[in-house]
């Protein structure tokens, strides 16, 4: 195990969090906020300790898939234990464990909060929740990796280690180039959005942090009732940036490329099958509810939109839907969005990998000597691939019951205890119930809100990584 290398990157990480806190501190200064002191503090903080780890560059760089996955862990856990700080300190959060909570879910790309009014806040802890959201939805590292030269070729362990999906490419030759080129789509898709928002009629505030929260599918807002106040034709643009998010990044690049095959590829199609038809399942089935049939429709997109991508807004409580409707909602959480894209869940590329080996399975059984490997977009996928992806439902289904279990020592009702992993796991935010998107989650307890915490963790870096740390092999030289 490099220590050495580990905490050098770590100490990077904490320079780019002191980096991270100009936004909500350059707010703070626009609306005249004491609470500029607080970043401020924050940021020395960070700055501080950052430079102590990275004061001696360390002889041996080499890092491997061991490193690459605890890097990646500590680094989410550190940037998480001192964004919590500005909230913390400034009493707006009185809880620390709140604080960390309300901090891992937004750069978990969550979106789950404990807080129960959130228009009093300064403006500058608003744009940082927000923030936090745009800083975690393409990556922490894969940002970092786009500045620096962290270790070589041997960075690629990193990136895979924080990518989502069962498998990790490079779109260019070096790593460092892929980061860039992602952060290239991912910034001009953030100001896209913006700028349509602003043509909407949406105010630069407000339009800022939905963009920084749509982009990073994490669906904090800065109003109480998220979404549900502003114009259908504002709705209308966070549902097709929603889903923008939700798609692969790579698919953007070989559309940049004139690829169009690679960028229509099957589990882009499917994707969008699948919004499509719960869509119009959900239209029908509550029709009764609304004016107009187009009423419908836009508020069910959103819905669909919201929950498959893993963002989180709402535009309506979908918890006083029928019960077909709130099945289809949760179904697409589990689902997610596509792989290498911004969102969360299980990934639309595992379920297509997951069916057909079920597939592949039945048809040896009924023709045993035949030989039939798994393809997608025509090409077969590896077999390392396939056992990933059904080592990874294990560990899902492991993660998902065990938290489920401690969780219901709170003694709340089952509806409210599922949702709440689900939403946690898959880095939703809303459920149903209790948990649901006119609520929050600040009655768990303690204990209960840990669980909560490592969930949004192990779900937005695909489980090893958290899971490596409770490894005593990881930790021997």
């Amino acid at each position: 195990m490099n220590f050495k290398m580990i905490s050098y990157i770590l100490g990077w990480i904490l320079i780019f969090e002191s980096l991270f806190m100009i936004v909500p501190s350059v707010t703070a200064v626009c609306y005249g906020e004491s609470a500029l002191w607080y970043f401020l503090i924050t940021a020395a903080v960070c700055l501080a300790i950052g430079g102590l780890l990275i004061r001696k560059k360390p002889e041996r760089k080499q890092l491997y898939s061991r490193e690459g996955n605890v890097i990646v862990a500590l680094s989410w856990i550190l940037l998480s234990i001192f964004g919590a700080i500005p909230f913390y300190i400034s009493g707006e959060i009185p809880s620390y464990l709140d604080a960390l909570f309300e901090t891992v879910s937004g750069f978990t790309t969550t979106g789950a909060s404990i807080l129960s009014e959130v228009e009093s806040m300064p403006k500058s802890m608003l744009m940082w929740r927000s923030f936090t959201h745009w800083v975690g939805g393409m990556g922490v590292l894969v940002f970092i990796m786009a500045f620096l030269p962290l270790a070589g070729a041997q960075n690629m362990h990193i990136m895979k280690a924080e990518s989502p999906g069962p498998s990790v490419s490079k779109l260019v030759p070096k790593v460092k180039s892929t980061a860039i080129m992602l952060y290239k789509i991912y910034f001009v898709l953030t100001i896209m959005e913006f700028v349509a928002l602003l043509i909407c009629g949406m105010s630069v505030f407000d339009a800022l942090n939905t963009s920084f929260a749509t982009a990073g599918t994490g669906g904090f807002g800065v109003y109480n009732n998220s979404m549900g106040g502003f114009p259908p034709k504002i709705q209308i643009v966070v549902t097709v940036f929603m889903i923008l998010f939700s798609v692969n990044f790579n698919s953007y690049f070989f559309l940049i490329c004139r690829k169009f095959r690679d960028a229509f590829n099957t589990e882009v199609c499917v994707f969008f099958v699948i919004v499509a038809v719960i869509t119009g399942l959900i239209t029908i089935n509550i029709s009764g509810l609304f004016s107009t049939v187009g009423e419908a429709l836009r508020h069910s997109s959103f819905a669909v939109a919201s929950m498959i991508s893993t963002t989180g807004f709402g535009t309506v409580d979908f918890n006083l839907w029928p019960e077909l409707s709130r099945t289809l909602l949760v179904l697409v959480m589990f689902i997610g969005a596509c792989a290498g894209s911004t969102g969360g869940g299980i990934k639309v590329s595992r379920i297509i990998i997951l069916f057909k080996s079920m597939a592949k399975e039945l048809l040896v059984i009924v023709h045993p000597k035949q030989v039939k490997k798994i393809k997608i977009n025509a090409h077969p996928i590896d077999h390392d691939v396939v056992r990933g992806v059904n080592v990874f439902m294990v560990a899902y289904l492991m993660v998902f019951v065990i938290s489920l279990v401690l969780v219901s020592f709170d003694n709340h009702d089952m509806i409210t205890n599922f949702t709440a992993v689900t939403a946690a796991i898959n880095n939703i935010g809303p459920g149903l119930e209790l948990v649901g998107p006119t609520e929050n989650f600040g009655f768990f307890s303690a204990p209960a809100k840990a669980v909560l915490i490592f969930d949004m963790l192990a779900g937005r870096l695909e489980l090893f990584p958290m899971l490596l740390l409770f490894t005593p092999a990881t930790w021997k030289k």
